[in-house]
């Protein structure tokens, strides 16, 4: 509570506990109750001016642990498996977790931070890959503009969809309302991803797909633009509620380029996590 409304008297804070006023989830808490990520918390305010109540809510979100996230590790690189919802940059980032993991075992330089070598978008989960080096840093940027790197993903989309295919656009990014959209003109970017259906029941298909390119969004701009928005993505034309289902589940390098320095395995899977994996039950009837 203290983190959270810095500018709140602590006196304040304690009588409105004591009296039941701050609401975890609609129902009053207790001092000692332990938050957990994603929960709303509600706090009374002193009447103001008006001499009428205000209040002010939040959702907590609180970091996992580091090292349960951790699929590989080397002098070079530091691989995770990302939850659905943690941001990559930012307070209380991924970013945030991986500098204070990883200031004790690297020397101090004036030209290397650590950092993310690939996007992934805060509502998306699984695999993503920090610098721990700058010659993890340069070789992975060399594989990514050589096009060497495979990323696969699971998607839950609206509709259906029965054979594999791909979706070829060309996409820009409108950087004031943070969306990308199908467009032509000279500031479109060429965007291509390949598709596969694992699972079909109407209204929904489970996709595998591997974008050949790495845009901004590109994965639920391209399924949007086909008829197919990602479930729950309501930014981008979901009339679904629920959080979107979008999971980087695996990357593969081919085996002559893993084995140079500085090395990667030639696959690293990031297991699905138990709410997507329960929802695909739902929606299905069986297991992934």
């Amino acid at each position: 509570m203290r983190k959270s409304l810095p500018d709140t008297p602590l006196s304040l804070i304690h009588r409105l506990l004591r009296k039941g006023r701050i609401l975890v989830d609609g129902k009053p808490a207790a001092a000692d109750l332990r938050i957990r990520s994603g929960q709303n918390i509600t706090v009374p305010l002193e009447k103001n001016t008006n001499k009428t109540a205000s209040a002010v809510s939040f959702v907590v979100n609180i970091p996992p642990p580091l090292a349960p996230l951790i699929l590989y590790e080397s002098p070079d690189f530091l691989v995770l498996n990302k939850p659905a919802g943690l941001a990559v940059h930012g307070d209380d980032s991924l970013d945030t977790m991986v500098q204070t993991y990883l200031a004790p075992k690297i020397p101090p330089s004036l030209s290397f931070r650590p950092g993310p070598l690939h996007r992934l978008d805060k509502p998306t989960g699984g695999i993503i890959v920090f610098s721990a080096s700058l010659a993890g840093a340069r070789r992975f940027s060399a594989l990514l503009q050589a096009r060497s790197l495979t990323k696969g993903y699971l998607a839950l989309v609206e509709g259906v969809i029965k054979k594999e295919g791909g979706w070829e656009d060309c996409l820009v990014r409108d950087h004031e309302r943070q969306k990308t959209f199908t467009a032509v003109g000279e500031n479109a970017k060429h965007a291509r991803t390949r598709f596969k259906p694992l699972m079909v029941k109407p209204p929904y298909t489970l996709l595998q797909l591997e974008p050949d390119t790495g845009r901004t969004h590109q994965i639920r701009a391209q399924a949007a633009a086909h008829g197919h928005p990602l479930a729950g993505d309501r930014k981008y034309g979901s009339r679904q509620n629920g959080e979107l289902l979008l999971h980087a589940t695996f990357l593969e390098i081919p085996m002559e380029l893993a084995a140079a320095e500085p090395r990667l395995p030639p696959r690293i899977e990031a297991p699905l996590p138990e709410k997507f994996k329960a929802r695909v039950k739902e929606i299905f009837g069986k297991e992934i």
